[in-house]
């Protein structure tokens, strides 16, 4: 049987991350039905006596960067009961990580723990996965003046958790929903007819709806700027077609006094996002950030049994 009601401590570090407490006790409780669903957790309770309290330490095995924290102390209370444990957080999501770093420290029934485990690790080790990521992105473009954008490339039902762990690596998030914001892209532009038909149809169904509009060549960005856009994707351009396409964007807002925002997006890597960040674009977009993240190696040992 899951807990739902979380401590205050853990709903208050959930709200500090700029997250909502129910959708984090959503996410938990299916990730938990797909260990529990059938039943207990045969093992543990076959070999942990049921009165037996641990406190256990959450380490880190890998460089990287962390995120997730409290997601992970408040699957163990929607295990084993908010007032049957404690967490203790001993870093700041966002921190910079290396091998043997004691991020978190847990105590409560050792059955609980143990069976929160493998969840509460799931997790963390995912989102801080993707912080490791985003800052590996951030710090490859440091020395321009562009910001990574993560994208909705995103793993179904962990979009809200993933685009905080962008945040927590340094990135900033797009859109969340396709109801938050606008996107124009290439089929969108067909089946309207062309550039400036689909900017117009969006800008006259929503007025004041954020409206991005992607174009592939820099013909069509004179086009959308000429439409109206003031936020364009620049899809897979050459560094040296980007360059282009940002003097373009700034000779426009020389003429009009409108500012232009751009973004790049497609073909990067880390190894050429700093020549393309420094091009002058605001932002690149970056699907891998959620899409490809690697897991960030995460592990709970028991320290001490609890008298």
């Amino acid at each position: 049987m899951l807990h739902h009601q979380l401590s205050d401590t853990s709903a208050q570090r959930i709200v500090a991350s700029g997250l909502l407490v129910d959708d984090v006790r959503r996410i938990i409780a299916v990730a938990l039905d797909e260990d529990l669903h059938h039943g207990p957790d045969v093992t543990t309770n076959s070999t942990v006596p049921p009165e037996q309290r641990s406190r256990g330490v959450l380490a880190t095995r890998q460089i990287g960067c962390v995120a997730g924290i409290a997601i992970a102390g408040a699957v163990f209370e929607m295990v084993c009961g908010a007032l049957h444990v404690t967490c203790e957080v001993l870093v700041a999501d966002g921190q910079r990580v290396t091998p043997g770093t004691r991020i978190a420290t847990v105590e409560g029934p050792t059955r609980g723990l143990l069976t929160a485990e493998r969840t509460a690790l799931n997790l963390l080790g995912h989102l801080s996965g993707v912080a490791t990521a985003t800052s590996q992105w951030v710090d490859a473009i440091a020395s321009t003046q562009a910001k990574v954008r993560d994208t909705r490339k995103t793993t179904p039902g962990l979009r809200t958790l993933e685009k905080y762990a962008v945040r927590c690596g340094g990135g900033v998030n797009h859109r969340m929903s396709l109801s938050d914001a606008a996107l124009v892209k290439d089929n969108h532009i067909v089946a309207a007819g062309g550039v400036a038909q689909a900017f117009a149809a969006v800008r006259s169904a929503a007025p004041n709806i954020v409206l991005e509009i992607e174009v592939d060549s820099v013909d069509q960005l004179r086009t959308a700027l000429t439409a109206g856009a003031d936020l364009v994707l620049l899809d897979n351009m050459s560094p040296d077609v980007l360059r282009e396409a940002v003097a373009v964007a700034q000779n426009h807002v020389e003429r009009t006094g409108h500012p232009v925002i751009l973004e790049a997006s497609g073909g990067l890597t880390l190894d050429n996002a700093q020549s393309v960040a420094a091009t002058g674009v605001d932002y690149i977009s970056v699907g891998a950030l959620t899409h490809s993240a690697k897991v960030l190696d995460i592990g709970l040992d028991l320290e001490t049994i609890v008298d």
